[in-house]
């Protein structure tokens, strides 16, 4: 039933598509009038144009529609966008996927998985799988989604699109200042607040202009923790997030502009967004110790918990105009430290389970440390005709160098000595490469990433209403990593090294027609590639002997390739809608999937032959009377499994059959926003506005295996405070439907504004991944969003 639905759904979207197309048509051939429309200028083609005449489809959010959306964030921004989905696995660790390329979860000690968006700032790399910077919304121009393989202009990180934050550069024609200060109120939770700012001062005689941005947010958290012997701790996920931006513009001549640039911001979270349905030393089993029901937005503690995320980017931009062609030159620097402190007793304590300790040893606390720090050097050269013929070009060159070291330790204070007691002196080494006793994981994983890469695209008017554009990305690959381990947790590499390397050409084919003024169809034809790699090696110590016959053999996983295929067409009224949407295709081959391997506390990637995502996409946005703005955006989508994995006991691999659902994006995404503007005599005469944004985000799963029958089904298999470990835990790992309303109300003067919110209104506790430790046998969690949260917040310009 929900099938039938969904794709009825779908059929009577396209139809009214259709009938729209058919309606602007019509009205084109009795008026060429375009109605007045405030228009987005993008570069998502390395060139300025609007949104309606980039020949592909692409989303842009304005700073006042980032604003008036009450988005804070690109998790919160993505469910206002059409087939961007971002799965959230914590503080600073979202998963971003484009039109349902999708890998499934990744975890942070997949260190070697590429990201298949690639992020950017202005013309900056700063996308990391996993660790997808959180950077602050403040002082932006827009934010662009360009949906659909990238990696023709973009490179690797692009096989399902490319996000682009794209900030306000300095102006040296008059000053400018911008200050924000808002606070807000969590239901059941804590308090925040946020005080920004920014500043743009012209230099010299007009040539030069430096532009500052500062900010501050402090996060009430809405988390609470049990802990042992009754302590409690509230709103445990509070936290802070503090930096700015600082950028000169110097125009020495009339045709060169050097823009040089430095972004510092850092994030510090005390817990985690994570409620538990069942945790080792929390559940309703126990006897010999209380016995807990963990309630709603709860979890237990043995240690508290935190996220350390502190990004700095050097970077300069170069523009050169030329005489017959414009040269641009980008050079950046990003050095990234990332610390995940998190608490694995309940790890640690089902493996002392599993050998039999007693109690008092399996309560050990037990402290995991996820590090992580790049540096990334990249640097572009391009070049692009700035002439008005029908022939324009771009081409360039590109090469970067990322260093990125993962560490992962365990310290766990006595564990050593429980261990010798328990089982006997030298049942397991303490020491092993170096990494001494009490901690009984250790993982050291440099890796080196070299890139090199030649790009173009040409475009060429066919005539006065057909447009063809021809592109392509030659790229080399190069990844070496090493690993080294210690502690009887791990399998004890000692120094181990690996290479993968990868080099080929992508193309793009695109062509454009415009119908008339008012409306454009357009078509492409597009390759995307994502660099394979080289699994961690199990934790064989941890693992069950059928985990280690069915996951032990996956060492390398390949390259993953796709081809997108799409049609669209971009429409504006004389009344001033805007419609635009498109259908999409994509055949994927050698999906690099991610499955939790079961009991070895480990994940493995792995290629699964071919794969497809199908769907539509389509924004709608219009005034229909004087003071009210309308818009709708939506997707739907169907990612699925082209090919049946059969693992090493020749039964279905992790829910990865021929038909299965790919995992984390929904089948359905919906948005709309409703906005009414009208005058005021309050404050002495002001326009005032209420607006509403509604989302709706389809059911979902967090990886393939969830989809299978009986999967949600755990038992821990050991005993524990009188727990016999035969209980059985039974949870829905379908990720239901969500629905989020954020409510607005705002006074605008000249100079200032201040807006009154009410976000998640309706109080929604959505689950947004699911969390299994050690295969469920540890902990069961979903990870959640904020409950409804009141707040106000205050705008004021000063300008000369």
């Amino acid at each position: 039933m929900r099938n039938h639905n969904r794709k009825s759904l779908l059929a009577a979207t396209i139809t009214s598509l259709m009938l729209a197309s058919a309606s602007v048509c019509a009205q084109d051939n009795d008026n060429e009038e375009v109605g007045s429309l405030e228009e987005i200028l993008v570069t998502a083609t390395k060139r300025a144009s609007t949104i309606q005449d980039v020949p592909f489809s692409i989303n842009a959010m304005s700073q006042q529609d980032i604003e008036r959306s009450g988005a804070t964030n690109l998790e919160e921004l993505s469910r206002n966008v059409a087939g961007l989905t971002i799965q959230n696995l914590g503080p600073g660790q979202s998963q971003v996927a484009v039109r349902g390329v999708s890998a499934g979860q990744i975890i942070r000690d997949q260190p070697g998985v590429k990201e298949q968006v690639g992020v950017y700032l202005d013309e900056s790399v700063i996308s990391l799988s996993l660790f997808t910077p959180d950077l602050d919304l403040y002082d932006l121009n827009r934010v662009e989604t360009l949906r659909g393989p990238q990696g023709t202009l973009f490179g690797s990180g692009s096989v399902g699109g490319t996000i682009r934050y794209i900030t306000n550069a300095p102006d040296p024609e008059a000053f400018d200042a911008t200050v924000e200060v808002g606070i807000n109120s969590i239901s059941s939770g804590g308090s925040g607040n946020d005080l920004k700012g920014m500043i743009n001062i012209p230099l010299g005689d007009g040539s030069a202009a430096l532009r500052a941005v500062a900010y501050n947010t402090n996060y009430g958290g809405f988390i609470d923790a049990l802990g042992e012997g009754g302590a409690f701790w509230e709103d445990v996920n509070s936290g802070q997030r503090s930096g700015g931006r600082l950028a000169i513009r110097f125009e020495p001549t009339d045709t060169l502009t050097i823009t040089p640039r430095f972004i510092y911001q850092e994030i510090d979270m005390e817990g985690f967004n994570r409620q538990e349905v069942y945790n080792l030393y929390a559940n309703p089993y126990t006897t010999t110790r209380p016995a807990i029901q963990l309630g709603e937005r709860q979890q237990y503690l043995r240690l508290r918990e935190g996220f350390d995320d502190e990004i700095s980017i050097f970077d300069v931009t170069v523009e050169n105009s030329g005489k017959s062609f414009d040269t641009t030159f980008i050079a950046s620097y990003t050095d990234r430290d990332i610390l995940v402190s998190r608490d694995a007793s309940a790890l640690t304590g089902s493996v002392s389970a599993d050998v039999s300790m007693p109690d008092i040893d399996i309560l050990i606390p037990s402290n995991l440390l996820d590090g992580t720090k790049v540096e990334q050097t990249t640097l572009e050269l391009r070049f692009s005709s700035n002439n008005d013929g029908p022939l324009q070009w771009l081409a360039g060159l590109f090469y970067s160098d990322t260093a990125r070291d993962y560490s992962q330790f365990l310290p766990t204070p006595g564990y050593s000595n429980a261990t010798d007691a328990a089982l006997g002196a030298g049942t397991y080494e303490a020491t092993i490469n170096g990494f001494g006793p009490d901690s009984p994981y250790n993982a050291v994983l440099p890796y080196d990433l070299e890139q090199t890469a030649i790009f173009g695209e040409f475009t060429y008017d066919i005539s006065d209403v057909l447009q063809l554009t021809v592109g392509g990305r030659w790229y080399d690959y190069d990844e070496v990593r090493t690993i080294t381990q210690g502690g009887w947790f791990s399998s004890g590499f000692d120094n181990i090294m690996d290479q993968t390397s990868a080099d080929g050409f992508i193309p793009r084919v695109m062509i454009s027609f415009d119908h008339s003024d008012n409306v454009t169809f357009n078509a492409q034809a597009s390759q995307g590639f994502r660099l394979g790699g080289v699994n961690d090696p199990l934790n064989e110590s941890l693992c069950t002997g059928d985990d280690v016959q069915i996951f032990g053999g996956f060492q390398n996983y390949g390259d993953e390739t796709l081809w997108n295929y799409e049609a669209g067409v971009k429409m504006r009224t004389d009344s001033g809608v805007t419609v635009n949407a498109a259908i999409f295709h994509t055949d994927i081959e050698d999906l690099q999937v991610t499955l939790d391997a079961g009991t070895c506390s480990s994940r493995i990637s792995f290629n699964v032959p071919e794969a497809h995502t199908t769907g539509i996409e389509f924004e709608i946005a219009g005034s229909p009377s004087d003071g009210v703005e309308l818009t709708l955006a939506g997707s739907f989508l169907e990612a699925e499994f082209d090919t049946t994995v059969i693992d090493a006991n020749g039964n279905v691999l992790g829910g990865v059959a021929n038909g299965n659902r790919l995992a984390s994006v929904p089948e359905v995404q919906l948005a709309a926003t409703a906005a009414y503007y009208f005058p005021t005599n309050i404050a002495g005469g002001s326009e005032a506005y209420v607006s509403a944004s509604y989302q709706h985000v389809g059911d979902r799963i967090t990886q393939p295996s969830d989809q299978v029958a009986g999967a949600g089904m755990f038992s821990p298999g050991f005993t524990f405070g009188g727990a016999t470990g035969n209980e059985v835990n039974t949870v829905d790992l379908e990720l239901d439907a969500y629905q989020t309303l954020n409510l607005r109300a705002g006074l605008v003067k000249e100079n200032w504004e201040v807006v009154f919110y009410v976000n998640n209104a309706t109080d929604e506790n959505a689950d947004l991944s699911f969390n299994r430790e050690r295969g469920g046998r540890a902990r069961l969690a979903y990870f959640t969003n904020p409950p409804r949260t009141y707040g106000v917040t205050y705008r004021h310009r000063f300008e000369r």
